[in-house]
């Protein structure tokens, strides 16, 4: 006899199934008949758990979003300087994106840019949160004497982010034949290089201070 499972366990395997077939088949073609087949429901099974598609993609944007919560949370629990910070942050991030390929597909799917607000509301939301998490580590960084005191956080924040962002079409569109982490890795050093203070100028800072 077939055991029922509790309403939370399966609402999680549609989540899961999701997300798989989000990867595989494209966000834009997935469909609740794929999602029943990959978790052994009717389709009406799964629209007991989610009564519209909308409600479904809303809960696997709050189960992202947990996710990348609890790695910016950990990434962010050292007490490192704030570049070293910043690295681990992209670091937990691009991580996240390389265990997780749906996540780009997602971000650049019609789903979320024309048909489902709640969906690109959650991801925005994500977004702008991130975004804010590296511009006030930018701005530690600069009164630290780090990186350039000239530099405004929230433009450079937006070209860390941007890294990110691009490093994660080019990982995808190329078939993911690279280490995502370790590129990533590279080009957020070369970024900060250039954001740096200049040893004269730091140490010309101290005197002046």
């Amino acid at each position: 006899m077939r055991v029922r499972k509790p309403a939370e366990t399966r609402k999680a395997e549609i989540i899961d199934a999701s997300l798989r077939l989000a990867d595989r088949l494209g966000p834009d073609r997935l469909t609740t008949e794929a999602i029943a087949n990959a978790v052994g429901l009717t389709q009406p099974g799964v629209f007991r758990h989610f009564p519209k598609k909308q409600d479904l993609w809303e809960a696997v944007a709050a189960r992202i979003g947990a996710m990348m919560e609890a790695r910016w949370t950990k990434a962010q629990s050292s007490d490192g300087a704030a570049t070293d910070r910043i690295r681990a942050l992209i670091a937990a991030q691009l991580r996240l994106i390389q265990s997780t390929p749906a996540i780009p597909a997602i971000l650049f799917s019609r789903e979320l840019h024309t048909k489902n607000k709640g969906l690109r509301k959650a991801f925005f939301g994500l977004m702008t949160r991130f975004h804010r998490m590296i511009a006030d580590l930018v701005a530690q960084a600069c009164k630290a004497d780090e990186l350039r005191i000239d530099l405004d956080p929230d433009d450079t924040a937006f070209l860390i982010v941007g890294l990110v962002q691009g490093l994660a079409v080019r990982w995808s569109i190329s078939g993911r034949n690279f280490n995502l982490i370790e590129e990533g890795s590279r080009l957020l050093d070369l970024q900060l290089s250039g954001f740096a203070c200049a040893p004269a100028a730091a140490a010309a800072k101290r005197r002046v201070s």
